[in-house]
């Protein structure tokens, strides 16, 4: 039978031992259990593993000098805008497939009916793809003026951009227009804000993109 590692008085193991991945460093288990590792379980002492290689206290991925951690509303812009186009196209034709439904459900299956359908279902798509594009287009450039006129990126910055967003898109019908798309623009952009921070607000802390 093999014999075990001579130990000393102490409980550490002798340097001529063998292990599994050939001699190394030796710690006692007394040296072990002072070593603390969050998240793992305990190691065993005839393992010839350093425990200080195991704790990762820096970021494990590498930044340029002078980025951030999180995406600027620049970088975030162009994915705005895109899903926004669509969410909009996939909303608009679902709805024009029901308008389309419809209006037409008094004629009988056939080629005018489909026509009839499929054009409002591009009709509604284009619609709304329009309209919620060009409502995250306006949102996203007045992020990124904003965020460069202050200097600073918080949810300061995620309410203005969209009250001003409500208030320019309905500036067309007047003050009292524009003061509603305003008050929508306030609104939901709060919410938005307070969603991001709602973990925040219950105490622990919140996970940003």
């Amino acid at each position: 039978m093999d014999k075990e590692p001579e130990t000393s008085s102490t409980g550490s193991r002798s340097p001529g031992g063998f292990g599994l991945f050939g001699s190394g460093p030796q710690y006692s288990k007394t040296e072990l259990a002072g070593v603390p590792l969050t998240g793992m379980s305990p190691l065993s002492p005839y393992l010839n593993v350093d425990p200080k290689y195991l704790l990762q206290d820096t970021d494990e991925f590498i930044l340029p000098t002078g980025a951030n951690k999180t995406r600027g509303r620049f970088e975030l812009a162009f994915f705005t805008i895109g899903g926004c186009c669509i969410t909009g196209a996939v909303f608009g034709a679902v709805n024009g497939l029901r308008m389309g439904l419809s209006e037409t459900r008094n004629m009988a299956w056939s080629k005018p009916r489909n026509v009839q359908i499929l054009n409002m279902v591009t009709r509604q798509g284009a619609t709304w793809a329009n309209t919620l594009g060009s409502l995250a287009l306006l949102y996203s450039a007045f992020g990124v003026i904003i965020e460069k006129a202050r200097g600073a990126e918080d949810d300061l910055n995620t309410i203005a951009a969209g009250t001003l967003t409500g208030v320019l898109y309905k500036s067309p019908g007047g003050l009292r227009g524009a003061a509603r798309g305003g008050l929508v623009g306030l609104t939901l952009s709060g919410l938005y804000a307070l969603y991001n921070n709602w973990d925040h607000l219950k105490g622990s802390s919140p996970t940003r993109y």
